[in-house]
């Protein structure tokens, strides 16, 4: 079975860090893709990064060189680090994880429920 659940949110003050991670998906094999998405109020639901193909990282403009995703691959967590937080980073962040299903290697495509990031003085 799949399940995502992402933890790691919270309200912090600009300039600081946060670490979120994502766990729940053993019951993939064969990832495709990993990656970070947030809607911040009143927006889109927009990309953070991603990993594909076991080891392509994509950051959006916003989160390069502040934010690093990154994997453990035995336990099966996904992590977003995320430094230098600003106000523009208020936003509900959801993993997401594409792979084959172990039990019938049918294609699953799964999204955790979120996590509240509110960065804030």
């Amino acid at each position: 079975q799949v399940n995502l659940v992402e933890s790691g949110g919270g309200l912090v003050r600009p300039g600081e860090s946060l670490r979120l991670s994502c766990t729940g998906f053993g019951g993939l094999g064969m990832i495709s893709a990993m990656g970070w998405y947030r809607r911040a109020p009143g927006k889109q639901r927009e990309l953070v990064a991603v990993i594909t193909g076991g080891a392509n990282i994509r950051y959006a403009d916003y989160a390069e060189g502040r934010f690093e995703i990154s994997t453990d691959n035995p336990v099966k967590t996904l992590y977003l680090q995320m430094n230098s937080l600003k106000p523009e980073d208020t936003a509900v962040y959801y993993c997401n994880v594409q792979g084959k299903k172990t039990w019938d290697a049918s294609d699953g495509d799964y999204w955790g429920q979120g996590t509240l990031v509110a960065v804030s003085s």
